[in-house]
């Protein structure tokens, strides 16, 4: 993959984050700039998502630690225990139904 595609394939991740949040009506403010996606949550916690385009990874940095992810196939996988994306969002943000990911285009 190269740095377009990749660039492309990011920006729809976090265009896809940002949908599912809004479809399982998460108490949760998104705020976008560029490749950066921020989380502020309902007890003033925030999450910041952004993409990484040297390395081909879409980072998470939250309280309770860092995160990296890289393309596998259909899938981001966390480099470090092979999670799913939208599943660890879900767990960092305490939003279960954002593990689903984003809704399906009718």
């Amino acid at each position: 993959m190269n740095d377009t595609e990749f660039e492309a394939l990011a920006a729809a991740t976090l265009d896809a984050i940002e949908r599912a949040l809004e479809a399982c009506a998460a108490d949760v403010e998104a705020e976008r700039s560029g490749n950066v996606l921020t989380l502020e949550l309902s007890d003033g916690a925030r999450v910041v998502i952004n993409s990484q385009t040297p390395t081909r990874q879409i980072w998470i940095a939250a309280r309770s630690g860092g995160f990296h992810f890289a393309r596998d196939g259909d899938s981001w996988r966390d480099t470090r225990d092979g999670g799913e994306l939208f599943a660890a969002l879900a767990r960092i943000v305490a939003v279960p139904g954002l593990a689903a990911g984003p809704p399906k285009p009718r």
